[in-house]
């Protein structure tokens, strides 16, 4: 247990090294607060958390910077991580993503830079889990050099293309029978459900009347399978190297090709509980983001599922700062897809007028 006294010293020494990033020493803390303290109190208070590792000397000053021991401490007992939202930045939000979209890839590329925007850092964005997505279209279109290109479209308003070799006798009369039989089956349902059903109940269907498109099946399934799997938006990646400054050239270039890969990123979110989750320099289990934290908030919307937002920055940030923006981005967020959804499904319906 810390005194009221420690808590107090430590708490601005955080929050000195989180405006300044600048080490903290007893001298910058009586200039730049208003503790009653004598210097040599401060001293033995700083030199106490030093030695309870939450603190600790760096070699080019002889200041003081949170520990990763002490920024967990900080976060887990210090911070309310339900922080309230700021009216202001909910305006902001609703005004940046008040576009008709017409593709939730369009409103969730928007949203990430404008969680970067407000917080200066990296932001991530997945969408609502795409399983709860139902296929609305299918085309099967022949292409130049042997190779078709299969398209599916979801009621999200999502894409999915993909282009492979046609085997010689496959052909394009069953290629129809199977666009159809796509079209009869399958549209309308969810796509879990799609691709359980081009493993189960469609085969069974091509063999029966449509024999030689049968052996590009395989290749459909790739397509279908794709399509559930989680989506990552990631903007404002060039944040990251106001905070490389220790990094040589090599290590950069390997976190930019580690941020390209979605399945890299995806393993840094945390779905718990619906709580927000910080992630502390050795915690995110990779030493290129030894001196970064990962702020992770999960978002639902009722009926479509649920997504994450998290914002990567400098093991100093202002946790504060971020939480509050978090618990105001997924306050807004929610409403905004829903009415994306909403939209979507009234087109569908004057569309069948």
């Amino acid at each position: 247990m810390l005194t009221e006294r420690q808590l107090s010293i430590f708490k601005a020494i955080i929050e000195l090294y989180s405006k300044d990033g600048q080490p903290v020493g007893s001298k910058t803390l009586l200039q730049k607060t208003d503790m009653k303290f004598s210097s040599a109190t401060i001293r033995n208070e700083m030199s106490r958390l030093e030695e309870l590792g939450l603190i600790e000397k760096t070699h080019t000053s002889s200041g003081r910077i949170p520990s990763l021991k002490g920024y967990r401490f900080y976060v887990d007992h210090m911070i309310n991580q339900k922080e309230g939202t700021k009216e202001d930045q909910s305006s902001y939000i609703q005004n940046a993503l008040s576009h008709q979209f017409q593709k939730m890839d369009d409103l969730m590329h928007h949203s990430a830079d404008v969680l970067s925007k407000l917080t200066s850092y990296t932001a991530i964005v997945s969408g609502p889990e795409a399983t709860s997505s139902r296929l609305t279209g299918f085309q099967l279109v022949p292409l130049s050099g042997g190779q078709a290109m299969a398209i599916l479209l979801t009621d999200t308003g999502g894409v999915e293309n993909m282009v492979f070799p046609l085997a010689e006798n496959v052909e394009y009369a069953d290629m129809e029978k199977m666009v159809r039989i796509i079209e009869d089956v399958l549209v309308g349902k969810m796509l879990t459900d799609v691709y359980q059903k081009l493993q189960t109940d469609i085969p069974v269907l091509i063999r029966k009347y449509a024999r030689s498109a049968e052996i590009i099946l395989h290749d459909l399934l790739s397509v279908f399978e794709q399509a559930p799997t989680e989506r990552l938006y990631i903007s404002g990646k060039t944040n990251l190297l106001e905070f490389t400054e220790h990094m040589d050239i090599q290590q950069v270039k390997s976190m930019y090709e580690l941020m390209e890969d979605g399945m890299n990123v995806a393993s840094l979110l945390t779905r718990e509980n619906g709580d927000i989750d910080i992630k502390i320099g050795e915690e995110l289990k990779n030493d290129l983001f030894s001196d970064f934290s990962l702020v992770t908030a999960n978002y639902q919307i009722i009926g479509y599922g649920e997504g994450a937002l998290a914002v990567l920055g400098p093991t100093n940030m202002s946790y504060k700062k971020i939480i509050r923006v978090l618990n105001t981005f997924r306050k807004e967020l929610p409403e905004i897809v829903l009415r994306f959804y909403l939209n979507q499904e009234e087109l569908k319906r004057v569309n069948h007028l």
